[in-house]
């Protein structure tokens, strides 16, 4: 059996490199974009319609005086393994939604992972836990639903967890 000479082999083999560089050259790159929200219900592949967890920028003291809440928030509904934001490819397209404060007050705009002094649990019929790390790790603090007369009672962080919360969990 005689085999393919050494030039038609070069030949060969210049024309396919040659071929995929045209097909590289001329594709675009992936799209990327990044978007800020201050509720996961506001990110589109994300089914809910409300927050019930609210994450404040500052502590309860500070978070709301006299009936009238001074501080930015986060609200949250279900489980959210990272603070910091999700992503996800929409065909060459990745979308990331960053959580952030909002809502006016102190903290505005600024990103919510390990930013958080206190929270607030208005779900009806759900307990939440924030935890340390993101993944559902690490130290936590449990948040039981609010109270019968609808009331969403306001609490601190625990020091281990002040301005270290990295995800939040339905208990």
């Amino acid at each position: 059996m005689r085999g393919i000479p050494f030039k038609t082999k070069m030949a060969a083999c210049a024309t396919s490199f040659a071929a995929v560089a045209a097909v590289m050259a001329t594709a675009g790159p992936a799209n990327a974009a990044e978007f800020t929200v201050t509720d996961n219900c506001d990110v589109p592949w994300i089914n809910c319609s409300y927050g019930d967890l609210w994450l404040f920028y500052n502590s309860k003291d500070i978070a709301i005086q006299g009936g009238y809440i001074k501080s930015a928030y986060t609200t949250f509904y279900g489980n959210v393994s990272d603070h910091w934001g999700t992503s996800q490819y929409q065909g060459s397209s990745l979308s990331t939604y960053r959580y952030v404060f909002g809502n006016g007050g102190n903290g505005n705009g600024q990103y919510m992972k390990n930013n958080s002094a206190s929270v607030q649990n208005c779900a009806r019929d759900d307990n939440y836990r924030v935890y340390f790390n993101s993944g559902y790790g690490g130290t936590s603090q449990y948040f039981a639903k609010n109270g019968p007369y609808g009331d969403c009672n306001i609490t601190d962080l625990i020091s281990a967890l002040k301005n270290n919360n990295a995800s939040s969990h339905f208990a």
